[in-house]
């Protein structure tokens, strides 16, 4: 019986056993196909066994058999992500496990931030009200010199407008500063600024009325004066902060140079004022003529970037409210009227402030008995105005302070209706000093009636903006809606300033809005600095992400902002390297672009770098793509050697530039060569002969010759005192008068080299007797295209060649335009350029910084010594009237500079501290071509030997050979005319 119920195989053939359904349920429940029939999964969701009793309910297939490729094990991604999630599969791993697929986002800690916006004693609403009214808006830049105070006046302001955390006190015993607009960690560790900040800030005035003010911080060190350049676009005036003791600096007189070109508006602040009292212990007399000297020395510097004499406009007098007087760190500052202000309020005396405040100046004397002000001295030893009423009682207030008891502080504080907390008298020094002062001078009500009353609206100065820095017509359609400041018109927003996101993968932009609206979600056509309406190449379109007022360590989202308002724009980088113009993608009428910045100096200092990897080499070139939005002044340049070349400012530029590069941009470990300087190419003689060009099909020749440019021609050009669009009449009477230039080589002006405003002339100076001018003028932009490219790659070793005039003797220009297209005239120009600048005795330049050193008088014998070790030599060197220092002020080549900071520092013992900016140009001493010159390795080549050695070494760099081949630059006619011109002179001599 039983061996019937198996089959040959040892199968089972039998009747079905009672209990095989509940193994079968057993088996799906332990293969996870769902749990017993009728029944639900642990989870609720219903079991296999149920849906097929639904099936079966239904009449539906049941335990119908499923083929094995129809089987369904997982569900499917749409099923999991939802249909409108795109989803792809990859057939095997194309990274490692351990990448995830979508990465998080990186946030780079490289600045401070606030987690939230801080509170303020106004609400953002209110803020947004005062944007839309431009009359109540004041943009100001506040520049000055290193360490000069401007970040701790904004720390002021900010302490004024914001509710912040307390420090503690062992923070303010230590005399630790805010520093709320110093965001980069790099800033905070070095004490000084890097990066302009703008900050937008709710302020009273006197009367309590409220006004917007777009305070743009700028960095005082000399080698990021690019920043200053371009809070200078954006800004209507300008806050300059000159430090009572050290008064007039580089930096400040650069500033007053730069703000003066720009148009803007200049009030003064001086700050520091308690180092008069605490540092250098003037008496409140010498404090005065000290205060009086600043003044005086800032209105000469005005007069002498104004030719002369200072316009009435921009004369600075406390009288006139112009000048404001600080010590941000102890948490006051006051101009005339505001102190004037407080003598009323404190006495309630019945006279007007604005008429006190004129007499709290200059050489006048309170005369007590008759109480009235004079002239002239009432007795021996009276004291002036400003010194009875402003500094003696700071004085009293400071020394009570600093050297009396608690009680006669308070009792003092009592007799002026101030009155702190009991502890407050037992703080520290400083925070006392802070909270006394802070109390009794009141707010910063001053300083914002001297913004509001000097720097001019937003409104108005808008359309002065437009008429200095718009280049197209000033009389198209856009140009009357700008000028207006109309926010009904079409948006245009002139963008000057790149900002890095947290994860330095993109940039916001800091913009200005000139006309329109700006809302977020709006279209618009990005205008790069290559744009015209002719070329619309420089330009993209993009959609306006979030648009924010910057507020340094936070930013506050708008919903829309009118014309002139500062704004930071997201989502329009792409396609910006410094700046751009911002148009809405709806207007059809042709826009121009606002004129690109003007730096005041240039980038002379250069590194070659390369990834330590070179698989990275992508990752830094990406980097360095970054690193030029980051920093306006610096540019980057492959060499036909392959090397990466960055050019920076100085030494301090280009550390915190790899710094960034490093750790933000490029993330890659990257080797960085000696630094090198850039030089140029000029002559210093007429070419000795007529030097001539063919092109290769023998139908042109060009004939040429190269002599030295008028001296200051140059530097006129760069400055763009001239420009090839002045018109014609005009562009005569200013050669004429300015160089002596005649008529016709006016008339013959051709183009400047290597760019629009470059510091090289071409002329046409062929006679119409002997060359056919129509012809001529047929390849005028093809000759001036190699002329270009020669002046921006000189024969001596790839520099850029300067302070040179080309002029055209000749040319034979085949008839037929398919004999003289681009590609034979271009190189043949370039070439004979080439040839004439080598045979007018060419010559290398230098850079040559000016150096500015603050020193003690027992080190200036040491400074002359390492100057003179460098190449360098003084130029003066002047005491600072009412201080124990002095200003030595040298020119030093740059190539001679690297080091030479910590150099002076070791001779002096750490006592002197300089800083250091381009100047100017000057020949190198020797012939580059000499070869006669023996270089020896491993010592320092002689004075005269200097040009071949740098040339030398700046072509084996490049990885050329190291000597000019006559070859490549000379025709044959050329060379064998060259052969017999030695011939006849072998036979003279």
């Amino acid at each position: 019986m039983a061996e019937d119920m198996y089959d040959e195989f040892g199968n089972y053939i039998g009747p079905a056993l009672e209990d095989s359904e509940e193994e079968e349920e057993e088996h799906q429940v332990q293969h996870g196909f769902g749990g017993s029939e009728g029944a639900d999964d642990e989870d609720g969701a219903p079991g296999l066994g149920d849906a097929m009793q639904e099936d079966d309910d239904e009449g539906g297939p049941g335990m119908a058999v499923v083929l094995h490729e129809d089987k369904k094990y997982y569900p499917s991604a749409e099923e999991i992500y939802g249909a409108e999630v795109e989803t792809l599969v990859m057939e095997e791993d194309a990274q490692p496990l351990e990448v995830p697929i979508v990465a998080p986002v990186k946030v780079k800690k490289f600045e401070t931030l606030e987690s939230e916006p801080l509170r303020t004693h106004y609400s953002n609403e209110f803020l947004a009200t005062l944007m839309a009214n431009p009359e109540l808006v004041r943009n100001v830049a506040v520049v000055g010199h290193l360490h000069h105070g401007k970040t701790t006046i904004m720390d002021m302001f900010v302490e004024q407008t914001h509710e912040l955390r307390k420090m503690t006190a062992a923070q303010q015993a230590a005399g630790k500063q805010l520093r709320f607009t110093d965001t980069r960690l790099d800033e905070q560790a070095r004490a000084m600024s890097i990066k302009m900040m703008p900050m937008s800030l709710v302020m009273e005035s006197h009367s309590g009325k409220s006004f917007l003010l777009n305070l743009l911080d700028c960095p005082g060190h000399v080698n990021f004066n690019d920043e200053v350049t371009a809070a200078m676009r954006l800004a209507d005036g300008v806050m300059l902060v000159v430090d009572a003791a050290e008064g007039i600096m580089v930096v400040t007189e650069r500033a007053v140079r730069q703000a003066l070109q720009e148009g803007l508006t200049i009030t003064l602040m001086i700050s520091k004022v308690d180092r008069l009292i605490t540092e250098l212990k003037l008496p409140p007399a010498d404090a005065y003529h000290k205060l009086r000297h600043t003044i005086e020395e800032v209105n000469n510097l005005i007069a002498a970037c104004c030719g002369g004499e200072v316009p009435p406009e921009q004369l600075l007098d406390p009288v006139r409210g112009n000048v404001a007087f600080s010590a941000a760190q102890s948490g006051w500052s006051f101009t005339l009227q505001s102190f004037a202000r407080l003598y009323a309020e404190i006495y309630g005396a019945g006279f007007d402030p604005r008429e006190f405040a004129k007499r709290l100046w200059g050489d006048l004397y309170f005369v007590p008995e008759d109480r009235v002000f004079r002239r002239t001295p009432p007795r021996a030893g009276a004291e002036r105005s400003f010194v009875q009423f402003v500094l003696e009682p700071l004085y009293k207030m400071y020394s009570a302070v600093i050297g009396e008891h608690p009680k006669t502080v308070e009792a003092l504080l009592a007799g002026l209706g101030v009155y702190l907390r009991t502890a407050t008298y037992s703080l520290d020094t400083k925070p006392l000093l802070k909270e006394v002062c802070s109390s009794v001078l009141g707010s910063c009500s001053g300083v914002v009636d001297m913004l509001v009353a000097h720097v001019p609206p937003s409104r108005k100065a808008t359309a002065d903006k437009v008429a200095a820095h718009y280049s197209g017509p000033s009389d198209a359609p856009a140009v009357s809606f700008m000028s207006a400041c109309n926010p009904r018109g079409p948006l245009v927003v002139a963008v000057a300033k790149l900002f890095p996101r947290q994860d330095c993968s993109r940039f916001d932009a800091l913009g200005r809005v000139m006309s329109g609206t700006l809302r977020p979600g709006d279209t618009v056509k990005v205008l790069g600095e290559a744009y015209t309406p002719e070329d619309e190449e420089d330009s993209a379109v993009a959609t306006v992400g979030s648009v924010w007022v910057y507020q340094a360590r936070y930013r506050v989202p708008i919903a829309r902002a009118t014309a002139g308002n500062l704004v930071l724009i997201e989502g329009v980088d792409a396609t910006i390297t410094r700046t751009a113009t911002l148009v809405s993608d709806a207007y059809d009428e042709p826009v121009h672009i606002f004129r690109p910045l003007r730096f005041q100096t240039r980038s002379t200092v250069k590194i070659a770098a390369e990834p330590l990897n070179p698989s990275e080499l992508p990752k830094m070139v990406e980097g360095l793509r970054k690193v030029s939005k980051s920093y306006p002044l610096c540019s980057t340049r492959v060499e036909e050697s392959g090397e990466h070349t960055i050019f920076g400012t100085g030494e301090m530029y280009l550390d915190c530039l790899m710094k960034d590069l490093r750790e933000l941009y490029a993330e890659v470990e990257v080797k960085v060569a000696d630094p090198v300087v850039a030089f140029c190419e000029t002559v210093v003689e007429s070419s000795s002969l007529k030097c001539f060009a063919e092109t290769p099909n023998k139908r042109n020749k060009i004939t040429m010759i190269a002599e030295p440019l008028d001296k200051g021609l140059a530097e006129d050009i760069e400055a763009g005192n001239v420009r090839l669009d002045m018109g014609r009449k005009q562009l005569t009477e200013w050669f004429q008068s300015r160089y002596e230039w005649d008529l016709l080589a006016v008339r013959g002006l051709w183009a400047f080299g290597p760019e629009l405003q470059g510091p090289n002339v071409l002329l046409d100076d062929s006679l119409a007797a002997e060359t056919n001018k129509g012809l001529l003028n047929a390849v005028r932009d093809s000759v001036i295209q190699g002329f270009q490219w020669g002046a921006r790659e000189g024969p001596l070793c790839d520099e850029p060649i300067r302070n040179v005039k080309f002029k055209i003797l000749d040319a034979t220009i085949a008839p037929e335009p398919i004999h003289r297209g681009g590609g034979q005239i271009i190189p043949t120009a370039r070439r004979v350029c080439y040839s004439a600048f080598l045979m007018a005795t060419p010559r290398l330049m230098e850079p040559v910084y000016y150096v500015e050193i603050q020193t003690p008088a027992d080190c200036i014998a040491a400074i002359y010594n390492v100057l003179a070790k460098r190449r360098g030599h003084v130029t003066a060197d002047v005491p600072k009237p009412g201080t124990p220092i002095f200003i030595v002020k040298a020119y030093l080549p740059v190539v001679e500079s690297f080091g030479f900071e910590t150099d002076l520092r070791y001779h002096t013992q750490g006592q002197a501290f300089c800083q250091s900016v381009f100047d100017h140009w000057q020949v190198v001493p020797g012939d580059p071509l000499d070869k006669s010159i023996v270089l020896r390795p491993l010592e320092p080549a002689p004075v005269q030997a200097l040009a071949r050695e740098f040339m030398v070494k700046t072509r084996r760099r490049k990885g050329m050979s190291d000597d000019v081949s006559i070859n490549k630059f000379f025709d044959d006619p050329m060379l064998l005319e060259l052969a017999k011109q030695d011939a006849d002179l072998a036979m003279i001599f």
